[in-house]
């Protein structure tokens, strides 16, 4: 399938600032595309650049075959849904809906028709006659969502459209809202620090840090496979560890860490290099005999997480970190446990974590197959 959106080695400086440095990516029609990352690595200063807000210093926007990089905001057909909304107060809800179709002259008869179409689909036909301030937050983002689908732009932009959500709302909303972006069929670029929003809305997901891509990946890729110590610090992996390849064994690598001898899948690796090893936290099993891994340690600090409970287990000194159903959590504070985990849930990364403005590390001898 031909890219429909194709980012081409954007840059943005801000005087000797270099905001977004040479990015690369590109969207498939009706994609849904996630800019993750921390605050100030260039995601949202990245998606100014492509609904023309702010001048490119280097590389081009492409959409749809045309070449959109210096093009005026209101000539590129794009939709935008911002962090605050941006609704008229004055106005009711479905004249909200309607504010664009009237911008661009459409006849009232298919404005009717496209305005009750956009409010079923976020399903609010109910409150066409309320103004926003007679509607909760989580309506408010839906005629948001609404006002910028109506129009029906070639590619639909996001800034961290639920951040100002409480988190229960912001659970519902997140599903919801994928289900509205592919009902709809356009292309998307949603901007968010949310990795679970990220994960649950996005059919890919770009990491970003320091204005670079560090991964691009599907959800399940970039959770359960990060490429660099950054990728699995920020998807939320608790167990990092520093260790040298001392061998292979049946297809596995034997990695040295100061936990002991762990086996990791995969075999790209050199013996004698230096490698990280990372593991989830809720692929850990407190029965033994349940991998190729296995450790025991002393329970130093608890706490209920509902469905689970998080152990820091201390071994060799160091402590790793598990997460257990509670219906399976029997041991407390001081106690003995052993813990143990598939060969096959261990990544081998490059050594070290990066720092702003250092190179992205080398990948190619990377474990992650």
């Amino acid at each position: 399938m031909k890219p429909f959106l194709e980012i081409k080695g954007v840059t943005k400086y801000y005087g000797a600032y270099q905001a977004v440095d040479n990015v690369s990516f590109a969207a498939n029609p009706g994609e849904i595309v996630a800019l993750l990352g921390p605050s100030g690595c260039g995601k949202t200063t990245l998606l100014n650049m492509m609904a023309g807000f702010l001048k490119l210093d280097g590389g081009s926007i492409w959409v749809g075959g045309r070449d959109l990089s210096d093009v005026a905001p209101n000539k590129r057909d794009m939709g935008m849904v911002f962090q605050n909304y941006a609704l008229f107060p004055h106005m009711t809800i479905e004249k909200n809906v309607a504010f664009g179709l009237k911008m661009r002259g459409v006849s009232r008869k298919e404005t009717d028709a496209r305005v009750e179409e956009a409010l079923a689909m976020v399903q609010l036909s109910h409150v066409v006659h309320r103004y926003p301030k007679e509607v909760s937050g989580g309506q408010q983002q839906r005629v948001a969502l609404a006002r910028a689908l109506v129009v029906r732009p070639s590619v639909l932009l996001l800034d961290e459209p639920l951040s100002n959500l409480d988190a229960l709302l912001r659970k519902t909303m997140r599903e919801d809202m994928r289900q509205i972006l592919k009902k709809a069929g356009i292309t998307t670029i949603l901007v968010t620090h949310d990795q679970e929003e990220a994960l649950v809305t996005a059919d890919n997901i770009i990491l970003m840090t320091s204005g670079r891509v560090e991964q691009m990946a599907t959800p399940t890729e970039l959770y359960e496979r990060p490429r660099t110590v950054f990728c699995a610090r920020f998807m939320d992996v608790t167990n990092i560890f520093d260790g040298i390849v001392i061998g292979k064994e049946a297809g596995l690598s034997v990695v040295d860490t100061p936990l002991g001898h762990l086996h990791a899948e995969g075999c790209a690796s050199d013996v004698g290099q230096p490698v990280t090893i990372a593991v989830r936290p809720e692929n850990l099993s407190v029965t033994a005999n349940h991998g190729e891994n296995s450790v025991r340690g002393t329970i130093v600090r608890e706490s209920y997480h509902g469905a689970v409970r998080r152990l820091d287990v201390d071994v060799n000194g160091c402590t790793i970190v598990a997460h257990i159903p509670v219906r399976r959590c029997v041991a407390g504070i001081g106690e003995m446990l052993e813990l143990s985990w598939p060969a096959e849930c261990t990544r081998i990364l490059p050594r070290g974590s990066r720092q702003p403005g250092e190179s992205s590390p080398a990948l190619a001898k990377v474990a992650l197959q």
